[in-house]
């Protein structure tokens, strides 16, 4: 029965959500308002297949990252959110674990942000969201649920960014990345992956060892960064982060000096893409 109305919950509110309210673009004629299935699989990060056997009941027991996918995709309420969990069977994620619920106010102001590079994380810098200009800035996120899809661990570990950096703006982002995990560690004790990205991050790296075990400290601050772009050049961006209160996601903003040539080369690459927000 839990099964049956989890789907129909999905289903009623897939309906009820317009494509443009769930930041798509879309053209000609629609037989219905509401989202379509292939339309959801997109933006909660699923495919289509299961998404038509959630909503027909004839998928049971979806994992706590999918049902907050589909509550993210959907636009859900605080109280919305909670009672599909309720629907799944699932108690809500724990408050001591890092959250990586957007909720609908913020995914409003996302929506504002069409022609400006952004991408979401949480506060253990794992991406869960960009739009279409930080796509074409920085090129495709990394799959979901694998190790690159993490800011830290792709610095250190993984496959790096496109950005250069001085030495020293290198080593002040390492202490900062750094500083952003222990405070995160000790903000979310139960957080078992965090735990696991840490414990991976200090047997795996030496850099984040060291910088670990040194108990090196320091203070986010707004940076400038140089991108090499293989389209448009090199652009030399503002990047800032806002923090969410009482969530702690990081919502990270490129922005360019008005009339200048990084401005001009940014405004080519916001027009490559749509406004399709990318899981």
């Amino acid at each position: 029965m839990a099964t049956a109305e989890f789907g129909k919950a999905v289903r009623r509110w897939r309906d009820q959500v317009s494509p443009e309210t769930a930041g798509l673009t879309v053209g000609g004629q629609r037989r219905a308002p509401g989202l379509r299935r292939e339309e959801l699989a997109l933006l909660a990060g699923i495919s289509v297949d299961y998404v038509t056997r959630l909503e027909q009941g004839r998928a049971a027991n979806p994992s706590t990252q999918v049902v907050e996918s589909l509550a993210r995709a959907l636009r859900l309420s605080a109280a919305e959110r909670a009672h599909l969990f309720l629907l799944a069977g699932l108690a809500l994620p724990d408050p001591e674990t890092v959250p990586t619920y957007i909720t609908s106010s913020v995914q409003r102001v996302l929506d504002r942000l069409t022609g400006t590079p952004v991408a979401v994380y949480d506060a253990s810098w794992t991406l869960l969201l960009t739009n279409p200009p930080h796509v074409a800035l920085m090129g495709d996120p990394p799959a979901r649920h694998t190790n690159e899809r993490n800011g830290v661990w792709r610095h250190f570990l993984g496959s790096g960014t496109p950005a250069r950096r001085t030495p020293e703006a290198m080593h002040a982002y390492e202490t900062a990345l750094v500083t952003d995990l222990r405070t995160a560690a000790a903000q979310y004790p139960a957080d078992q992956r965090l735990r696991k990205l840490i414990a991976d991050l200090r047997a795996e790296s030496a850099r984040f060892a060291a910088l670990w075990d040194s108990g090196a400290v320091s203070r986010r601050e707004a940076a400038r960064k140089t991108i090499d772009h293989p389209q448009v050049g090199s652009l030399t961006l503002d990047c800032d982060v806002l923090t969410v209160a009482g969530s702690d996601l990081r919502i990270m903003i490129y922005t360019a000096e008005p009339g200048t040539e990084d401005a001009e080369r940014l405004a080519i690459l916001t027009v490559l893409g749509s406004r399709t927000l990318v899981g």
